[in-house]
């Protein structure tokens, strides 16, 4: 089965658990399993900023606590680690659009939160370094943009729409996950090319604040996007299970179209994973609940996406 996974947590957990080859939520060894498969791979640099807001938000939202190195050393760690991986012949890094038909495990550098660039025309160092996608807010605001953690969404500012500009020009995705609504719907205005939300879910089905509503859904379609059907718990539905995981595909693409619903696990980056999607392994029991739309959400979609934007 082929598939692309919109997000997964490599690096970011690498320091901690065996992400090549250890029996785990996801790994390199565990995607040689499937066909060509294709990961948005992590670079996760946040320091902490922990005070009496952000513990009352994690108490009731259960997103993971940030570290305290500083946030330009870890990009350059975790840039490091996927290069590693592609020396020692494990994966190859997706450059441009020709190493979409690379054999073999496929890594897609997608940086969440851009709290390390200094100004938009950062850009350009990252699409030298080969980051092919950009969130940009992780869950705090930004000088690009509020987060959707934020007590006043004022929406991308204009910092942020110039780097959406820039992505664009540039062949990056741009990615609204853990963004704003105002910061999306502002994203959907700027962007001429698809946006993608990389994991959430729908507020519809589910009501958190990482998750979508109607009027975000809406806008993201219009764009020609994707949303990432994720395995947070939290944003799924009172059991945390595969089958809700369905419910939220089920809703948007019956809403939307089905052409806008994708994958974005979230794996290496949840503490539970729901109760039937234990390990990426788990996605032909997901494609198979998905019926003849299983192969547009795990791989399809993303492709075209993938095709429209990375030049």
């Amino acid at each position: 089965m082929k598939l692309i996974d919109l997000h997964e947590d490599l690096a970011h957990s690498s320091s901690k658990m065996d992400v090549r080859k250890g029996k785990i939520q996801s790994s390199i060894e565990l995607l040689k399993t499937l066909e060509e498969p294709l990961v948005f791979s992590v670079l996760y640099p946040h320091v902490n900023t922990w005070d009496e807001r952000a513990t009352r938000l994690s108490e009731r939202y259960g997103f993971a606590t940030a570290s305290s190195v500083p946030m330009f050393e870890l990009l350059v760690q975790q840039i490091k680690f996927y290069y590693f991986l592609e020396r020692s012949g494990l994966v190859k890094i997706v450059r441009g659009a020709r190493d979409l038909d690379s054999p073999g495990v496929k890594l897609l550098l997608a940086m969440e939160g851009v709290d390390v660039l200094t100004d938009p025309y950062d850009a350009y160092i990252l699409r030298d370094l080969n980051v092919r996608s950009i969130g940009l807010t992780w869950n705090y605001d930004t000088k690009f943009a509020a987060s959707c953690m934020s007590s006043k969404d004022y929406g991308l500012t204009g910092y942020g729409e110039e780097l959406v500009r820039l992505c664009n020009n540039l062949g990056i995705l741009v990615d609204l996950a853990h963004a704003s609504k105002q910061s999306l719907l502002d994203a959907a205005q700027v962007s001429k090319a698809p946006l993608i939300v990389s994991h959430a879910n729908s507020r519809r089905v589910r009501d958190h604040v990482r998750n979508l509503d109607d009027e975000e859904l809406e806008a993201l379609a219009k764009t020609g996007g994707i949303v990432g059907i994720t395995g947070i718990n939290s944003t799924l539905g009172d059991n945390g299970t595969i089958q809700e995981m369905v419910e939220h595909a089920n809703y948007i693409g019956n809403s939307y179209g089905w052409k806008h619903v994708a994958l974005g696990t979230d794996f290496l980056g949840v503490e539970h994973p729901p109760k039937g999607f234990e390990d990426i392994s788990k996605v032909h029991e997901l494609g198979e609940l998905l019926g003849e739309h299983g192969d547009e959400v795990l791989w399809k979609n993303a492709e075209r996406v993938l095709r429209l934007v990375v030049t």
